[in-house]
């Protein structure tokens, strides 16, 4: 005869694994002691866009680098990063010492050879007036032929020390011009009012101007921003002058800063074969909130609507077969039955609905987790067929 707890032995197992899996089908099917519910929406109005996004940096739209126009040692900078400078403002000085001395030279050179002038051009005087003294003479033959001509010569000869004089005065006036603006170059001034962003010279620095003018540090205009976006050849198409445009920066995400397109570059940048076009867009910064190489989230508006009802995009549907229609599901007393809508714009999170509900409409969403726009305190519940029943 079998020992009885020998048969009680699978009984046992069979009761535990029938236990386990109650409790497993307890726990995870919803009847611990609440019904599920579908996730539900409700129509809202709201304003939406239709965007292009790229990203972008940003700079100052007018800026200038400022460079060194002689060679010399930089003997003193007037500025730092960060100053604001008006035009004509003394920024940097470079020694001097070199162009002054050709300077002093040069009018010395000026005045030797204006004095020499004076001495010739007296000579000159006394040679006409001698050579037509003797001409009046000649003309009763009181005097020879050659004491004449030499008259005439020695009047051509001071015509021409003038003459020659007169230029070596142009050009030594002509040095000094250039070196006294040399000198002048010695001091360097703001050609524009802006802000320091940049120092490329520090003090003591040897400049060298002979083949390329160095810079020293640059100028900006910071009260006017311009965003370069590298827009996708996929979306280059629709982006157009003038179009209105907004942005984000990473420091300020939930700022806004509004602005039109001023320019689209014809040259694209190729980087690992994706090609982008730069699209330019001022902005004001009166605030000083922007700064030059923020990075920007740059969205092209190629249609708006204002104050329209909305609802999220996941509530909207189209069946393959509805030929475009499309559908959302309203909760009612007669279950869920899809209903047509007639939609218009769209973006990444909800879309418009020109006609088929009403603001505060009920919709239902396609999953159970938590979506953005759910009507309070509705509690998920297995996702509806196309007529309203369960889906299988």
């Amino acid at each position: 005869m079998a020992n009885p707890r020998r048969r009680l032995v699978p009984l046992l197992v069979a009761a535990i694994i029938l236990a386990a899996g109650g409790l497993a089908w307890w726990k995870f099917s919803g009847t611990s002691g609440q019904s599920t519910a579908q996730a539900t929406a409700v129509a809202a109005v709201a304003d939406i866009e239709n965007t292009v996004s790229a990203l972008g940096k940003i700079g100052p739209k007018t800026y200038v680098d400022v460079g060194a126009q002689l060679s010399g040692q930089l003997e003193k900078l007037h500025v730092e990063v960060g100053d604001r400078v008006t035009q004509g403002a003394l920024l940097a000085e470079i020694d001097p010492r070199i162009y002054e001395s050709r300077v002093d030279g040069d009018r010395a050179r000026v005045a030797s050879l204006t004095a020499q002038l004076a001495e010739r051009g007296a000579n000159l005087e006394l040679a006409r007036i001698t050579h037509e003294r003797n001409a009046s003479v000649a003309e009763r033959g009181l005097i020879a032929r050659d004491v004449l001509d030499t008259s005439a010569a020695q009047l051509k000869q001071a015509q021409a020390q003038v003459t020659s004089l007169r230029a070596q005065l142009e050009e030594a006036q002509s040095t000094l011009e250039g070196n006294e603006a040399n000198l002048g170059y010695a001091r360097i001034y703001a050609p524009i009012a802006g802000t320091v962003v940049s120092l490329t010279a520090l003090e003591g620095q040897t400049l060298n101007a002979n083949q390329i003018a160095p810079n020293i540090l640059r100028i900006a205009d910071l009260d006017t921003m311009t965003v370069i976006a590298q827009v996708a050849e996929a979306d280059i198409g629709r982006v157009l002058v003038d179009m209105p445009a907004w942005f984000t920066t990473l420091g300020q995400p939930d700022r806004r800063w509004h602005g039109t397109v001023r320019q689209i570059q014809p040259t694209p940048d190729i980087v690992n074969e994706v090609v982008l076009y730069k699209v330019l867009i001022d902005v004001e910064n009166t605030d000083g909130a922007l700064l030059p190489d923020m990075t920007a989230q740059v969205f092209f508006v190629i249609a708006q609507a204002q104050q329209v009802v909305t609802v999220p995009a996941a509530a909207v549907f189209s069946p393959p077969d509805a030929r475009g229609q499309s559908f959302v599901r309203v909760p009612g007393p007669e279950g869920t039955p899809p209903r047509a809508v007639e939609t218009g714009l769209r973006d990444r999170e909800k879309v418009q609905i020109v006609s088929g509900l009403a603001a505060g409409d009920t919709v239902l969403l396609p999953d159970a987790g938590p979506v953005r726009g759910a009507a309070p305190g509705a509690a998920p519940r297995p996702p509806m067929g196309m007529m309203g029943g369960p889906r299988r």
